[in-house]
């Protein structure tokens, strides 16, 4: 970014459904491998979409030593707090490290759904004759509800959350703003650093679109592939045979640093920021990817880079019929025959955690020199012209990418990355 202050990522946390940790993601990444797999965390077998990208065997005492925090932290905190542990043991962050003043948290959340288990008890008092009688709810309902659970589904509690974990005090906020929030999240924790106002700052998204309440409206909206057969087949970013998104749950949190401070630790640079953007396109019927296309300029205006100095992008992909092909198109018109690789075909559509988690994959993809693949790419689709890498990761390519990610609603975000 272009400032006297240097941007830099020195640790990597990650919490997805290939992996816990950044070795066990890469891996998955490397070989391909799918975490699309049947729902478990709730009954989905009277529903029309029935697969997911869950965690697998997660355990939030494995990260969260202050066991009594548990009770008020929904599964986006757990999972947020888990990778801002595992971005700090990356880094080398530990007490002392860093001074709490000039440490700060800033992150991208999704609206956290309430529980069914806190909802059971004060609903059943509130059943006359097997009908909810709403004229109970503010006596007898809410006498049973469980005092501390709306201390669950604030999304900056995420934050809050991992300021606490790591003694963090320093600027601390929320960006809630959909598929787009955690890109925006890392690049405002840049700019805080740059402003001088932070020496250190955890950035990325944490979200869980796996509750009950929440799936029945995914499935009712309709962006949801009801693809019968393997889950892992499903996801299918730009080729003609896509059907729609598949959702999930994730987080990845960075360790951003200025420059300086990080040279002076001794740490490891992992990447830097070199530019990032935002843009809106208003909705009249349909999309064109304007506001994508004024993003990704914007950002490598900031960046100082020609659409050649790109080795690959890292898309929005969410294997949409339609918004796959508006975005391929923005790719094209702005970037020419860049690669471009989509990580959502391994582990979902994350919300406000993807633009961290498919971060991950470029800058772990940068340090071991290849882009990774994007899955299920089989019938190129004449309307997406963008040159996809499948079958294999991709070598040789320059450390640079260009990140995006866009909303239904219009919204765009586009962050440029450069290996050190």
């Amino acid at each position: 970014m272009r400032s006297p202050i240097d941007v830099v990522i020195t640790g990597i946390g990650v919490v997805a459904p290939i992996g816990i940790g950044k070795c066990p993601f890469w891996e998955s990444l490397w070989a391909g491998q799918s975490g699309i797999r049947p729902i478990s965390l709730f009954d989905a077998s009277g529903l029309p979409v029935r697969i997911a990208g869950e965690i697998p065997q997660f355990n939030p005492k494995s990260y969260i030593t202050n066991r009594k925090s548990l009770k008020v932290m929904a599964r986006d905190s757990q999972i947020g707090v888990a990778a801002s542990v595992l971005a700090c043991q990356d880094a080398g962050i530990t007490p002392g490290k860093v001074a709490p003043d000039r440490f700060g948290v800033l992150l991208g959340a999704d609206r956290i759904s309430g529980s069914i288990e806190d909802s059971q008890a004060p609903v059943n008092k509130c059943l006359v004759d097997g009908r909810f009688d709403f004229s109970r709810w503010g006596s007898d309902g809410l006498a049973v509800s469980f005092p501390l659970s709306f201390l669950r589904v604030l999304p900056n509690m995420i934050a809050s959350h991992i300021s606490i974990a790591h003694d963090a005090r320093g600027p601390n906020n929320t960006i809630h703003q959909g598929d787009v929030s955690s890109l925006l999240a890392i690049a405002e924790a840049a700019r805080v650093i740059q402003r001088g106002a932070a020496d250190v700052m955890l950035a990325g998204g944490a979200s869980s679109r796996m509750s009950p309440y929440d799936w029945v409206a995914h499935c009712a909206l309709g962006r949801l592939s009801r693809r019968n057969g393997d889950p892992a087949t499903v996801l299918r970013p730009f080729d003609a045979d896509r059907t729609g998104e598949v959702y999930g749950e994730g987080a990845a949190i960075f360790v951003l640093e200025n420059r300086r401070h990080a040279e002076a630790r001794g740490a490891t640079i992992l990447a830097r920021l070199a530019g990032a953007a935002s843009a809106c396109e208003v909705y009249n019927g349909t999309f064109k990817g304007t506001g994508l296309k004024r993003a990704m300029a914007a950002a490598l205006a900031e960046a100082e880079l020609g659409p050649n100095d790109i080795g690959h992008v890292n898309a929005h992909g969410a294997s949409a019929p339609i918004s796959d092909a508006i975005e391929a198109q923005a790719i094209r018109d702005t970037l020419g025959e860049v690669p471009v690789t989509a990580p959502k075909s391994c582990f979902g559509n994350l919300g406000a955690a993807g633009g961290a988690v498919e971060m991950a994959a470029t800058v772990l993809g940068f340090c071991h020199g290849v882009v990774p693949r994007t899955l299920n790419y089989v019938h190129p689709d004449p309307q997406c012209p963008v040159h996809v890498v499948s079958h294999e990761p991709l070598a040789g390519r320059s450390p640079t990418a260009v990140l995006i990610n866009t909303t239904p609603l219009g919204q765009a975000a586009a962050l440029v990355l450069a290996a050190d």
